[in-house]
């Protein structure tokens, strides 16, 4: 006779742990996850910023096991710690672009003269805020030139991307990450190829990961944005909407541009369960009446996903 937890779905020991159940929910078996977390993602510090990218992947009919995306700290100011969010790679908006049949190819890159520059200042790090020093040796420009058949004519589109505005910058400084370090001049190629394509392509492609590794939000809100946890810090407790403003009063300077973004970071909140993040941001965001509102609602809306993820 077989013993009752060996009918039990376990997830493989790996730094990033998910319940058998969201796991299910995604379509993926405990071996796949491993080696996304593992291998495809290694630089994921919350499994909800893997999760965002096995479902960007899904809707758009990608194999997540080529890495068409990545996963991308971002600087939140409002916020002052990193958060995790989901862009294509330079090899996702080519295949965009290709699926339009209308690409129809790529001159090789130019760059500019060769600079070096050192970097200094501090930078917050997984082992908190440092003092960092590096010298660097880069392409002041690169520009690349994208075709694409306009009317049956072959088009071309140029777009020239800056070493200095382009590089990615580690936590809240101006020191260049290890990559842009490690690879000035290839770096910078990805992002003047993303550029030109999106000249060519502006209603097929956005920005890329490589654009935007590093770069400040300034409390703009971004799709696809979890919370990345602060190291050996407890998170906070979430804290619930205050009785004095009902989740269905809506305060009187609401307008509806604030109430539609409010609505749709609870809908993509609910979508990832990233509950927590979507608090932070509305704490950083707003305040008064509006922030008990939007609080309100984003509670109300956790409740109600509670019974539907009990009974799934």
């Amino acid at each position: 006779m077989s013993k009752p937890n060996q009918a039990l779905t376990t997830v493989p020991a790996c730094r990033l742990a998910i319940p058998a159940q969201s796991l299910a929910e995604l379509g993926l078996d405990p071996a796949t996850w491993q080696v996304l977390v593992e291998s495809i993602f290694p630089a994921a510090k919350t499994v909800e910023g893997v999760q965002l990218a096995v479902r960007y992947c899904q809707a758009r009919g990608l194999d997540v096991m080529k890495r068409p995306v990545h996963v991308v700290p971002m600087w939140n100011r409002t916020l002052g710690r990193e958060v995790e969010t989901v862009w294509p790679g330079i090899a996702e908006v080519q295949t965009t672009a290709a699926r339009t049949g209308q690409w129809a190819g790529m001159d090789p890159a130019r760059f500019g003269a060769d600079e070096t520059r050192t970097f200094a200042g501090r930078a917050k790090t997984d082992d908190g805020w440092q003092e960092l020093k590096v010298q660097v040796t880069f392409p002041a420009w690169c520009e690349v030139t994208v075709y694409r058949l306009v009317g049956g004519v072959r088009c071309p589109f140029t777009e020239t991307v800056f070493w200095e505005e382009s590089y990615s910058r580690m936590g809240g400084g101006e020191v260049p990450t290890a990559m842009w370090v490690k690879r000035p001049r290839g770096q910078l190629l990805k992002c003047a190829k993303a550029a030109s394509l999106r000249a060519a392509f502006p209603e097929e492609t956005g920005y890329t990961a490589e654009e935007m590794a590093g770069k400040p939000i300034d409390g703009e809100l971004v799709a696809m944005t979890v919370a990345v946890p602060a190291t050996g810090s407890p998170a906070a407790p979430r804290p619930t909407a205050t009785p004095d403003t009902p989740s269905d009063q809506v305060p009187p300077d609401l307008d509806e541009a604030t109430q539609t973004q409010i609505e749709g970071l609870i809908l993509r909140a609910a979508k990832s369960r990233a509950w927590a993040s979507a608090q932070d941001y509305f704490k950083g965001r707003f305040q008064g009446e509006v922030l008990a509102y939007a609080l309100a609602e984003l509670d109300r809306a956790e409740q109600a996903a509670q019974p539907s993820a009990q009974a799934a």
